[in-house]
């Protein structure tokens, strides 16, 4: 398992002016981690990890409005004379699924049966009491910039191999350390990265819930027609709502078998 980095960066953190970086081009030298043509990554504060967690979601890669947030919030946390660990803690879930995006997502875990697979009566908790059971994560762990701007997922990790090493130097790190976790994909690049790392080894095969709509507002009908909150009929053409209909019996089916496995493992367990 790597090293922490948080100690390297400290000082740089508790220095660092955010009012002078308003694009990623003005991110400080100091917080490079790597850079490989058009490809740079950079630092952020996200190494805290819930042990106990059975539910990890799993975006592209923080942006740099995320990237500005988490230090913001380390920052915040080192003035208060904040540990390691509570810091790293506050700063990877600054901002995670706040406004709109949080219903969508506890609904649609709800309406496949996350909550009973959890043995918990809903998932909103996970944003509440039971948030050690939830980690918000990344397959590029820190942010990665295109030629200074965001990257979103194209092309696919996978077809890069600055970008392959990065999953596997953090996010492989991770998720061996969560081998009871199911996986929720954020877009079919991160699909196809979580599928490569079932068949590495890394996470268990069963174990990725593939075809939930991502809970954003701009992927509002979606969302409200997976929910049944919208009539087929109704479906601009956009939206194909036969798709939408075989990836919700498919997380049906599939967490069925997950809560009859754990059923089975629970009833057979040796006292």
């Amino acid at each position: 398992m790597p090293e922490p980095l948080f100690p390297r960066y400290r000082e740089a953190i508790r220095k660092l002016d955010l009012a002078q970086v308003a694009a990623p081009a003005q991110i400080p030298e100091t917080f490079l981690l790597g850079r490989e043509g058009r490809y740079s990554a950079y630092y952020i504060p996200f190494e805290s990890i819930h042990p106990q967690a059975r539910i990890v979601v799993a975006g592209i890669t923080p942006g740099f409005v995320q990237w500005k947030n988490a230090m913001r919030e380390a920052q915040r946390q080192l003035a208060a004379g904040s540990g390691d660990a509570e810091l790293l803690r506050a700063a990877r879930l600054a901002g995670a699924f706040s406004g709109a995006i949080r219903p969508n997502f506890v609904a649609l875990l709800d309406a496949i049966g996350v909550q009973r697979w959890l043995g918990i009566a809903g998932c909103a908790t996970l944003f509440g009491e039971d948030a050690g059971l939830v980690q918000v994560s990344a397959i590029l762990r820190h942010p990665i910039f295109v030629d200074g701007k965001n990257y979103s997922g194209s092309p696919s990790p996978l077809r890069n191999a600055f970008l392959r090493e990065q999953v596997l130097r953090w996010f492989a790190q991770e998720a061996r350390q969560l081998p009871d976790a199911l996986y929720i994909p954020m877009g079919a690049s991160v699909s196809e990265t979580l599928d490569w790392l079932v068949a590495e080894g890394v996470i268990p095969a069963g174990r990725v819930l593939h075809g939930l709509p991502h809970p954003s507002g701009a992927n509002a009908e979606r969302v409200a027609y997976f929910l049944g909150r919208k009539e087929r009929a109704a479906l601009s053409s956009k939206t194909n709502g036969a798709q939408i209909d075989a990836a919700r019996e498919g997380l049906l089916a599939q967490m069925e078998a997950l809560i009859a496995e754990r059923i089975t493992r629970s009833t057979t367990r040796t006292p």
